[in-house]
């Protein structure tokens, strides 16, 4: 059994209450309707992965870790069926990630190697607009202490959230995805 992919897996089903047919993921899935024409709960057996309410990992995202979901569009106030799902791999070591004020890296800098509940009262800054990580796996939030919209960032470069199909959001929350989750 090789490490990695294998050791996550989340199995989507077409009806609420794990019903109706299923479709079992362990990698990213762009277009989830090739095999399901709806999804209304899951179940994660192992790691972490991150859904999407449009294909090709757009529009809003969920964090979704071990459990099971009977109702995950009522249980995280979705108002789309997932589409798309991206598998998140553990990281093991150090998490770096420089984040700035500005687009394209511009404006106040500050390295981040831990969670940050609150950009504003720890930097004062009122705006964080592009970042680049460079070790492990983060999520970022619209709110402080890690509320309200999130994102997925794995290691790259992000020179403008508006891009990333999140416009005219504002992280002002960050915390990594490290092994307290899986």
């Amino acid at each position: 059994m090789s490490s990695g992919n294998s050791m996550s897996r989340i199995t989507f089903y077409e009806d609420k209450n794990f019903q109706g047919r299923s479709y079992e993921c362990s990698s990213d899935c762009a277009d989830m309707s090739s095999y399901l024409s709806r999804c209304h709960s899951c179940r994660v057996e192992r790691g972490c992965f991150m859904v999407y309410d449009r294909s090709n990992f757009m529009g809003n995202q969920y964090f979704m870790k071990k459990g099971e979901y009977s109702d995950y569009m009522s249980m995280m106030g979705m108002s789309d069926c997932i589409k798309s799902v991206r598998m998140i791999p553990m990281h093991r070591g150090n998490y770096k990630m420089n984040i700035y004020e500005k687009e394209n890296f511009g404006g106040q800098m500050h390295e981040l190697s831990d969670d940050c509940e609150n950009v504003m009262d720890r930097y004062r800054m009122s705006n964080c607009m592009s970042c680049n990580v460079m070790d492990g796996h983060w999520l970022m939030y619209e709110q402080p202490q890690y509320r309200g919209k999130m994102m997925y960032m794995r290691p790259g470069e992000y020179r403008n959230f508006m891009n990333q199909g999140m416009n005219g959001m504002r992280f002002m929350s960050m915390r990594r995805i490290n092994d307290s989750y899986y």
